[in-house]
């Protein structure tokens, strides 16, 4: 994803001046492309307009609900202010509430590209994506946001994939999803249909990652998906 405020310029060695728990920079293993030919992921960024950087930003957020034990609709209020405009601020006051916001825990040291499977950091970084959803819906905000949860997510599932090192059917779903999202709202604004099928991709990713997180704590050791 392209340098932002919120991105390190090193995330394999920077321990996160900036953020308390730095973005990664880029989809692991260089995933930004779901099918060969097909426009790539940060491309999809970089044209997208406010309403189609904070629908991607929050799906990824929604997909990672379950690492911070968060019922289902607990986003809905950012959803319906997304969908009609207005209230942003006060929507999310009222979900930082329900789930507790507070201040993101320090790690100790920067992500690891050989990391292993590790919910614990995985909920670190899905917390932080909470923490840098922006007051304001202003295009830079959105787009330093979008970009950020766009490489956290996909590290995210990464962190929880077990499987051999390469791009993971974990990680490549969760890909498929967030360019699902940016092509259905197409740089536009994104009302009615665009954001009902966004949130159908993002209820489908949900409840993935929740059958491997509850598999995770169930075992310690997730497993494919």
């Amino acid at each position: 994803m392209s340098t932002s405020p919120l991105s390190s310029s090193d995330p394999h060695a920077r321990t996160g001046a900036e953020t308390r728990v730095a973005w990664p920079d880029s989809a692991p293993l260089g995933a930004t492309r779901s099918d060969p030919g097909q426009p790539s992921l940060t491309d999809l960024i970089a044209r997208a307009d406010e309403t189609a950087l904070a629908a991607s930003a929050l799906g990824c957020l929604d997909r990672c609900l379950p690492l911070l034990d968060g019922e289902d609709q607990v986003l809905r209020p950012l959803w319906v202010s997304l969908a009609d405009g207005t209230g942003w601020e006060g929507a999310l006051t009222e979900v930082r509430t329900a789930l507790g916001a507070g201040p993101t825990p320090d790690l100790g040291g920067a992500w690891s590209s050989d990391a292993g499977p590790d919910p614990a950091e995985a909920t670190a970084l899905a917390r932080r994506m909470l923490e840098a959803v922006p007051a304001t819906r202003s295009a830079a905000a959105l787009r330093a946001w979008a970009d950020g949860c766009s490489a956290a997510a996909l590290r995210i599932h990464r962190l929880l994939d077990a499987g051999d090192e390469g791009v993971s059917p974990l990680v490549s779903a969760e890909l498929r999803r967030q360019v699902r999202v940016l092509e259905l709202l197409g740089g536009t604004s994104g009302t009615g249909g665009g954001l009902r099928q966004v949130l159908d991709v993002s209820t489908e990713g949900r409840r993935v990652l929740r059958a491997v997180v509850s598999r995770s704590r169930r075992s310690g050791v997730t497993s494919e998906y």
